[in-house]
């Protein structure tokens, strides 16, 4: 454990020092000492800016809907795989549904843009029929699903593997026992299946309200000139532009600092929640 444990020490807590510089007006040259003291200068600045709350809005939006759309579908494929009895059948199936989560983000983009860009495989096929042709890619309004589908698609097989080791520790007796009760496959998987693995389901829920800010910097970042800043611009990009590409470093920071403190805020409430319905949660 001790390589893991210099790595999060070096580059995660090590690096909240960094934050010091969203109450400065950092400048490189002058080091982290050396530049002007500005005290909340850039929360105050971040807070009127209309480009920043737009990319909060953006952040929000496409949080709620992979949270909706995107955090049911690993449980699913879960009890579809755990289902099946054919062994050969679900190694196939897993390891077909395991493979898009090792393609980067550059490949999954391009695919997507070969098969629903402007010139790709659907306009294509649209177009050989006589039929009007469709730019997904590009169309703003189309965007917040497309994102949601992309990361279905390459990471709700990965998704499955905590959810298959929790399913594997229910007892097969207690499904034998409901069935011989009467119950059918709905009510054994909500008296049975569901209660056996809601910890694993109520602590990756938690997990996941901590990162909901973060809805996939690369991601966002590829697919940003295809529809405009309006549509793609989302906190970890505003970063990016505001502090990479712009120079404005204590700005951008500022903006960084108030993503990580929500976040750790939605942590801390979503396991008190958890602690009140019985769950032990993230920690006690």
């Amino acid at each position: 454990m001790l390589p893991g444990l210099v790595y999060f020490l070096l580059f995660h807590y090590g690096a909240l020092a960094g934050n010091l510089i969203a109450f400065k007006e950092y400048v490189p040259f002058d080091g982290l000492w050396g530049s002007p003291w500005v005290g909340l200068g850039n929360f105050q600045r971040m807070f009127q800016d209309a480009a920043f709350w737009d990319a909060v809005l953006n952040t929000l939006w496409i949080a709620v809907l992979q949270l909706v759309f995107y955090f049911p579908v690993p449980l699913a494929l879960a009890l579809l795989l755990h289902s099946l009895t054919w062994s050969t059948v679900r190694r196939f199936v897993q390891s077909v549904a395991y493979l898009p989560h090792f393609i980067s983000w550059v490949i999954v983009v391009a695919l997507f843009q070969q098969v629903l860009g402007d010139t790709g495989l659907l306009n294509n096929a649209l177009s050989g029929a006589g039929l009007h042709t469709v730019d997904i890619i590009g169309d703003p309004d189309a965007f917040r699903p497309l994102v949601v589908a992309q990361v279905i698609w390459k990471d709700a097989g990965w998704g499955t593997i905590i959810f298959l080791a929790a399913l594997s520790q229910v007892d097969e007796q207690q499904y034998e026992a409901a069935a011989i009760d009467g119950a059918g496959p709905w009510r054994r998987f909500w008296h049975v299946t569901l209660p056996a693995i809601r910890p694993v389901i109520v602590l990756l829920l938690i997990m996941r309200l901590g990162e909901i800010l973060s809805v996939g910097f690369e991601q966002m970042l590829l697919q940003r000139d295809a529809v405009g800043p309006q549509a793609a611009e989302i906190i970890d990009t505003f970063v990016y532009y505001q502090g990479i590409v712009g120079g404005d470093y204590g700005f951008a920071a500022a903006a960084g600092l108030f993503k990580g403190v929500i976040g750790a805020l939605l942590v801390y409430a979503a396991n008190k929640v958890a602690h009140r319905l019985g769950e032990q949660g993230v920690y006690k």
